[in-house]
């Protein structure tokens, strides 16, 4: 891992010396950008393995350089980590639903936040290594894990990092009932910080990505969610 590199988008001048002084000690390389549109300067001509971005940040706001980051082709797939400030609920289901993997409140600590980009690093660099050939299919939903592609009825479907782990997390346990705190643990790893309210707005997303099949996530009330499969279902 002392090979990542991390883009900071973050325009306040003393959290980003906290920043650098932090990951430094991690071993990784690090670019700093004050605002979105130098942001996206940057994944322009680097490659990164997660981002972290500020919502409150001048000019283009936080939201607005997610969409445009998520529009790169080569940024699709990098886990992107939101900062807010208190009381932005309504900011950070948003850009869940923009495809950001996770979110920190201000003030944070450097411990916790590092901790969350190691496992989002981590994440993304065990799943360009795999080597095994990992395909499921449901009916016309099929996912090839190895190739990072999962289809409908022959129509790739454009799915944010986070939803494609989802998808194969359930694809390849269909039938098995996963409580929100399964799911967190499955994909982000075990002790991971992040809400429940979380992972209901990226199935909620994914749900609306598989249009008619969506319905093969089912919400198992007071426990958790199960992929139904598709000779299973009613």
């Amino acid at each position: 891992m002392s090979r990542s590199s991390v883009l900071v988008i973050e325009d306040d001048p003393a959290i980003q010396e906290l920043l650098s002084h932090t990951m430094s000690k991690e071993g990784w390389k690090i670019f700093q950008a004050k605002s979105g549109e130098e942001g996206l300067k940057i994944l322009k001509t680097e490659r990164v393995n997660c981002i972290l971005l500020d919502i409150m940040l001048p000019g283009m706001d936080g939201l607005k350089a997610l969409k445009k980051i998520k529009e790169i082709d080569q940024c699709k797939n990098v886990p992107v980590i939101m900062t807010t400030a208190k009381g932005e609920e309504t900011d950070i289901v948003t850009g869940l639903e923009l495809g950001a993997d996770d979110y920190v409140v201000k003030p944070y600590s450097p411990k916790v936040l590092i901790a969350r980009i190691r496992a989002a690093v981590r994440r993304q660099e065990e799943d360009s290594l795999s080597s095994s050939v990992n395909v499921w299919q449901q009916g016309g939903l099929k996912l090839d894990a190895d190739r990072h592609i999962a289809a409908l009825g022959g129509r790739e479907l454009d799915l944010f990092a986070t939803e494609f782990e989802l998808l194969k997390l359930f694809m390849s346990n269909p039938e098995i009932v996963f409580s929100r705190n399964r799911i967190i643990a499955a994909i982000h790893g075990p002790d991971y910080p992040v809400t429940d309210r979380s992972v209901d707005v990226q199935i909620l997303g994914l749900r609306k990505k598989l249009g008619s099949a969506g319905d093969m996530i089912e919400t198992i009330r007071g426990v958790g969610y199960r992929f139904k499969a598709f000779d299973q279902r009613d």
